[in-house]
């Protein structure tokens, strides 16, 4: 109902400049639809950012640069598509297109910075997080942080700016995870289990948390799977996976014991946990 009155609103503007036009009417009306046109763009780049398909959102904006190029929102709603379609190659491009741009944001660098690290351009994500003033103190720009310190395998700047990044959002599940494979990594595995832990009691469906959690467990040869919130797939699944540690800490037997489980478990057929299994019978 809002935008139907802005609309209407802007269409009045019209008449009554039509109403009144000199010689150059024609133009003043022209600049007015336009005016409304504007808004609406806005209100649709919205939509397509929000509750499109990605991929459909992508032609979206490609259609509206080619008449628009310079148009700024449109170069940041593609480079957001991008990510969303996954599309991490192209996104990247896109999105140092938009961080050049001369009205470009300090969140579009950081944008820049999180679609590099996707594509595996350590270095470029660093320079991209180099250029944002170190007054911007976000969730965002401290995660980042975090993960090109482990790149570079700098722990103690790691390890400070995933702690300055936990307490700078109201959800730090996922970087607390982020953390915890940090720490599996370098091979503190208790260190890696409390923070998996710690992920799991903020968010309990965050599975790749629960599945690292039983790595960090059976690193330490802990077989047993901790107290926490699971369905019957996903038990059969950490089941398979506190399996394959096992063989790989050479504990065989309890590997082929942990993969009936698995298959006893799993509300279905569970084909990866019986092939594991038929490889290890087969020697």
């Amino acid at each position: 109902m809002r935008q139907f009155i802005l609309v209407t609103t802007g269409l009045m503007g019209v008449l009554a400049l039509s109403a009144c036009a000199k010689p150059d009417g024609k133009e003043t009306v022209e600049r007015a639809f336009e005016e409304v046109n504007v808004v609406d763009a806005h209100n649709l780049n919205e939509v397509m950012l929000s509750v499109a398909d990605p991929n459909e959102a992508v032609s979206y904006f490609q259609k509206s640069l080619k008449s628009s190029p310079d148009r700024v929102d449109f170069q940041r709603g593609l480079a957001i598509s991008l990510i969303r379609a996954k599309r991490n190659t192209e996104a990247a491009g896109a999105w140092k297109k938009v961080a050049t741009h001369t009205e470009a944001t300090v969140e579009d660098k950081i944008s820049l910075a999180d679609a590099l690290i996707r594509v595996g351009d350590w270095k470029g994500a660093e320079d991209a997080l180099d250029s944002v003033p170190p007054t911007h103190e976000t969730y965002r720009r401290y995660r980042l942080e975090a993960m090109v310190a482990d790149a570079n395998k700098e722990w103690k700047r790691a390890d400070s700016f995933y702690e300055i990044a936990t307490g700078l959002t109201t959800q730090p599940a996922k970087v607390m995870n982020n953390w915890g494979y940090s720490k599996l990594s370098r091979g503190q595995f208790a260190e890696a289990e409390r923070l998996f832990s710690d992920a799991i009691r903020q968010d309990p469906t965050l599975f790749t948390a629960k599945n690292n959690l039983v790595l960090a467990r059976g690193a330490q040869r802990n077989y047993t799977l901790p107290v926490i919130p699971l369905d019957q797939t996903e038990r059969a699944q950490l089941l398979h996976t506190m399996a394959l540690s096992a063989v790989k800490q050479g504990d065989v037997k309890t590997g082929e014991n942990l993969l009936r489980e698995a298959l006893s478990t799993h509300p279905q057929h569970f084909e990866a946990a019986a092939r594991a299994l038929a490889a290890l019978e087969n020697g």
